[in-house]
């Protein structure tokens, strides 16, 4: 007979992973909490760095739960789950995803904010915003790698839309491999308010292509890259001087 442990267990990682087989996998390596919680992280990101689908920014059909959950990083989805679907306390959660209690609940908020459907809230301080992408769009520019890895958060995620996705703005997961997509795109880009949030305005081909920053604890945690003329009509975009 399961016990109420396991049974809650496998429940987490079925959450988390949305596939049954998945889930008596991730129990049969930890049976914790937190123990699944890690093995589930280990296996989203592994998932993540396979994805190649083009992202739709306005998909008007997709289905409400896991659809919602797997437009989250692994990051914001183990701390989603674990903290509004299974009441497990912050303190116990960010070791898990390697960030402060403050960190991992603005992570619980704003993953929160994406499943329910509403507008992505970025920081709230605009000036500072603009400094780590200003900081970010000069390392990039500049060649400085290290720099640019250093203000990227680990779990960090860049979409792109079909268009942009065909001019080379696939999914990338992780802050080496968005340092790599970065670097060219930067060079021609100027600083610009997206929807009043900070991000990037640049050519591709002669096509105008939107690069939106979500900050959070003064790193990039998402890299939007939009080129769709539908998605880009839907945009307030002000390019501001260097």
């Amino acid at each position: 007979m399961i016990g109420e442990q396991e049974s809650r267990s496998r429940a987490i990682a079925y959450r988390l992973l949305g596939s049954s087989a998945e889930a008596d996998l991730a129990v049969r390596e930890a049976t914790t909490d937190v123990d699944v919680a890690r093995v589930c992280l280990g296996m989203l990101r592994a998932r993540e760095a396979l994805r190649r689908d083009p992202w739709d920014p306005w998909a008007a059909d997709e289905p409400r739960e896991f659809a919602a959950l797997e437009t989250l990083t692994p990051a914001e989805r183990v701390a989603f789950v674990l903290h509004d679907m299974f009441a497990v306390p912050i303190d116990r959660i960010a070791p898990v995803v390697d960030r402060t209690p403050a960190a991992t609940r603005q992570l619980v908020s704003r993953a929160a904010t994406r499943v329910r459907g509403t507008e992505e809230m970025p920081e709230p301080d605009l000036p500072r915003q603009q400094e780590v992408v200003a900081a970010l769009h000069a390392a990039a520019r500049d060649g400085d790698s290290d720099a640019v890895r250093a203000l990227l958060d680990p779990d960090v995620l860049l979409r792109g839309d079909a268009d942009a996705a065909r001019a080379g703005a696939t999914t990338a997961h992780g802050a080496q491999a968005v340092s790599e997509r970065l670097a060219d795109r930067a060079r021609t880009a100027r600083p610009a308010l997206i929807d009043g949030a900070a991000g990037l305005v640049g050519t591709v081909a002669g096509a105008t292509v939107v690069t939106a920053f979500t900050v959070i604890d003064g790193r990039v945690t998402a890299v939007d890259v939009l080129m769709d003329p539908e998605h880009l009509g839907r945009l307030d975009v002000q390019v501001l001087g260097d």
